[in-house]
């Protein structure tokens, strides 16, 4: 009779265990972040030729994906135009595309073949 009440609390124990480390490896998941870059483009075939190369493979470093976008590409609902290149970039957490900031903000800013940018990030929610 005694093993029987060993081998139930065992086995609640058990699932009581997995149950928590599920819940903690839940809590652990990061919502991906979905970065928008609009941009003025003032000389496409430079951006295309001299800038896209060197952005594109830290882009890809620090896990971006490509979504959507190109250059005159967009519909406007309600609003001013946006720019003529306007991109759509998934990362796989908003901490992802915060490191691909830091290490592209200055060559970006700098860039000749860009008038004005804006870029910014805005954290994906849970599909149900």
């Amino acid at each position: 009779m005694q093993s029987k009440y060993k081998l139930m609390l065992t086995a609640i124990g058990a699932f009581a265990l997995g149950a928590a480390a599920m819940q903690g490896l839940h809590a652990q998941i990061k919502p991906p972040a979905f970065a928008i870059a609009e941009i003025a483009v003032k000389d496409e075939a430079g951006y295309k030729n001299d800038f896209l190369p060197k952005i594109q493979p830290i882009i890809k470093e620090h896990g971006g994906k490509y979504l959507a976008g190109g250059f005159n590409k967009t519909w406007t609902q309600i609003g001013e135009e946006p720019p003529n290149r306007v991109v759509l970039i998934q990362y796989d957490s908003m901490d992802a595309f915060k490191k691909y900031a830091e290490a592209t903000t200055t060559m970006i800013k700098e860039s000749k073949y860009i008038d004005k940018v804006r870029i910014y990030a805005v954290e994906g929610v849970e599909q149900k």
